[in-house]
């Protein structure tokens, strides 16, 4: 019989058995409608979580349009995230209620792409944005109510572009001591580095040949954060379509690699966040992964295991699948130890998952 016989049969004999349980015993349907409403819990050791359903529900007649960005939360616990829309950063509290937005200049463009990534960082007790638009092809620092506080494009310094239409800045990270660093993820794949004034220091990286893997170059340097889970901070950036990361000194030599594409670990790796000495990892192609201090692998979270529901921004919210993710594009973890996902969709798409015992 072949399997997929076999899986017909399996379903008709369950159908069978739920009519002959209505029949039977009426009492068994509310049993099911419990069941498809129970809990949805994922994870492993110390990382288990609950998937928290219609969280970040908005106002009547407000849509969160495409999601194509980065997701952070302050220290009060009040979530920040990116659409492509004139509500370009949109703010809630940790229960998923609205605060309110702003951003109109940072929206898209007329390819659909705006603001797209984040860090929230306190600095003198105030706490600021930093972000990338892709819109603007323009990085910036921003108060949490969106005041400019600078804004840069084209690092014309680095000599390495043509035109300001090569620049597609994806990713920024800020070090300890201030400095920054900014991936050119869509467009030369070089990480720019900048200090803590905002000027200009040293360029790496650049785009693969085809058909190669070399260090220290990139396909897709889509995220970076610094790694400061080691004796000395280093700066970590995805290489997403190489299924791999790569960590470098704050200065620019490459230090090692974590290959993910022979093991599976890594599919399209697209968002990074650390939390203590643990790694997590938003996959592009469909999945959450967590690793330790010494990246080993502590849990796996929402596997799409269906390829043709993975890496795409295209699917409704009528194939969307409860405990399962499509196209992880920004992460992050709250003070509590929470999750909050943004995926890449244009109907936009939100998840938290709730740290659990």
């Amino acid at each position: 019989m072949t399997e997929m016989n076999l899986t017909r049969r399996r379903l008709l004999m369950g159908l069978g058995s739920g009519l002959a349980a209505s029949t039977l015993a009426p009492s068994s349907l509310f049993a099911s409608t419990r069941q498809a409403n129970a809990p949805i819990l994922m994870g492993a050791g110390n990382h288990k979580y609950e998937w928290v359903r219609g969280w970040g529900k908005l106002p009547e007649g407000m849509k969160y349009g495409s999601t194509h960005g980065g997701i952070q939360v302050d220290s009060k616990n009040n979530v920040y995230l990116n659409t492509d829309t004139d509500n370009a950063i949109m703010v809630f509290n940790e229960s998923g209620k609205y605060l309110r937005s702003f951003g109109k200049e940072w929206n898209a463009s007329a390819d659909g792409t705006g603001t797209h990534g984040m860090q929230l960082r306190k600095e003198g007790g105030q706490e600021f944005i930093y972000l990338t638009n892709l819109a603007r092809k323009e990085f910036a620092k921003i108060t949490l109510t969106g005041e400019i506080i600078w804004r840069q494009g084209l690092p014309e310094k680095s000599g390495v572009y043509q035109s300001k239409d090569q620049f597609k800045p994806t990713g920024i990270a800020v070090a300890p001591d201030g400095s920054f660093y900014v991936t050119d993820g869509y467009g030369q794949n070089f990480i720019h580095r900048f200090n803590a004034k905002g000027e200009y220091q040293n360029s790496w990286g650049g785009k693969v040949a085809q058909g190669e893997r070399p260090d220290g170059k990139f396909n897709t340097p889509h995220a970076v954060i610094v790694d400061t889970r080691g004796a000395q901070p280093l700066v970590l950036a995805t290489d997403r379509a190489l299924s791999r990361l790569q960590w470098f000194t704050l200065e620019g030599k490459h230090v090692k690699t974590l290959d993910g594409k022979d093991s599976g670990l890594l599919r399209l790796p697209a968002a990074l966040h650390i939390r203590g000495t643990d790694l997590v990892i938003g996959d592009l192609s469909g999945r959450v992964t967590i690793l330790d201090k010494d990246n080993n692998l502590v849990a796996q979270l929402g596997d799409q295991m269906d390829t043709k529901m993975r890496a795409s921004n295209k699917f409704t919210p009528d194939q969307w699948s409860e405990g399962k993710f499509a196209s992880p594009h920004g992460i992050t973890w709250d003070n509590k130890g929470n999750l909050y996902i943004e995926e890449w969709m244009l109907q936009g798409r939100i998840v938290k998952l709730k740290r659990v015992k």
